[in-house]
């Protein structure tokens, strides 16, 4: 089965794009996240990066990347 880019598949951060193929529905920061969340009722998780943290490469791994995640909406 082929991945389906989210949104930050247009960002430029390497940092966004890492995630860009991740079954969450990511949002870059602005507008259209906050607006998002305040329509579906849920709340902002904000990721700041972990290019170099363990711990966040792993959470990576075995949260984002699971296909149950597609139901996240994160910004």
């Amino acid at each position: 089965m082929d991945k389906k880019p989210n949104k930050l598949i247009k960002e430029k951060s390497p940092h966004l794009l890492q995630h860009a193929y991740n079954p969450v529905k990511w949002y870059p920061w602005g507008d259209e996240a906050f607006e998002k969340a305040k329509r579906v009722d849920k709340p902002v998780f904000f990721s700041s990066g972990y290019s170099c943290c363990h711990w966040c490469h792993v959470h990576k791994s075995n949260i984002f990347a699971q296909e149950a995640a597609n139901e996240l909406y994160c910004y």
